[in-house]
């Protein structure tokens, strides 16, 4: 498969040979399962400690002349915090049991969670399809609304620019209909959604793989080297992507 090359200002240079993983089968349902093995698992349980932080402990005794105890009273041995004293008479009421009120939960979550599994094979195979898909113009044109044809599929750059100007001049030069999908666009949510965590959304943006030995960073775009793509920046499968020349060569 080839794909066409372009300089570092946006012109195009010539054509270049890209490595066999872009000529893998795309498996759709095995890049789904390794993007959700991929997620963070985040644990659940309560403070250790809740509910178990009163003065009251151990059961109260029912023994003849014993202080503080609950002979004769009729009344259960739970334990209790004092609230008021008078001498010998108590007002208290029971604490640390999951029956009293702020008490401790009687089956909480321990904070385990159960982590999914996957196999070595699949996530290979998986990776395989999220890259090749970057090449597939159909895919691409499925996952982005507002593309109905797309012309070169994927980039590949000879060389990334220092500054983050030079770059959008060349990725406007390249895709001049996608200056929209280029660059993030951060915007405020519209209704409730503002009020409960989540007020801004944004799109993702073009993404930009290079080489491990280059060390360009720009602001507004996602921009990985080989070793650091996962699977959460290719999927939903067919995303804009950028190679550089030197990171098709690591991927072969």
């Amino acid at each position: 498969m080839k794909t066409t090359l372009f300089d570092s200002s946006g012109k195009k240079k010539s054509e270049i040979e890209l490595p066999e993983v872009f000529s893998a089968k795309i498996r759709e349902d095995l890049a789904q399962k390794y993007f959700e093995v991929n997620k963070l698992i985040q644990p659940y349980a309560n403070y250790f400690k809740a509910g178990k932080r009163h003065s009251a402990s151990g059961t109260i005794s029912h023994k003849r002349h014993d202080w503080k105890g609950h002979y004769g009273r009729g009344i259960s041995r739970a334990p209790r915090k004092t609230m008021w004293r008078r001498g010998t008479q108590f007002f208290w009421v029971g604490a640390e049991v999951s029956g009293a009120r702020g008490g401790r939960r009687a089956h909480p979550p321990k904070g385990i969670g159960k982590e999914k599994k996957i196999n070595q094979k699949e996530i290979k195979l998986a990776m395989n399809s999220a890259i090749a898909a970057t090449s597939n113009k159909e895919l691409i044109a499925q996952r982005y609304s507002s593309i109905e044809k797309i012309t070169h599929a994927p980039v590949v750059i000879e060389s990334l620019p220092e500054k983050t100007k030079q770059l959008k001049q060349t990725l406007e030069s390249i895709y001049p209909e996608f200056k929209n999908l280029i660059f993030k666009n951060k915007v405020v949510r519209a209704g409730k959604g503002s009020r409960r965590g989540r007020k801004y959304k944004s799109n993702a943006g073009i993404l930009i793989v290079k080489s491990k030995d280059e060390k360009q960073k720009f602001k507004g775009l996602d921009v990985k080297s080989t070793e650091d793509v996962s699977i959460s920046d290719l999927f939903p499968l067919g995303r804009l992507t950028i190679y550089t020349k030197k990171s098709l060569e690591e991927l072969k």
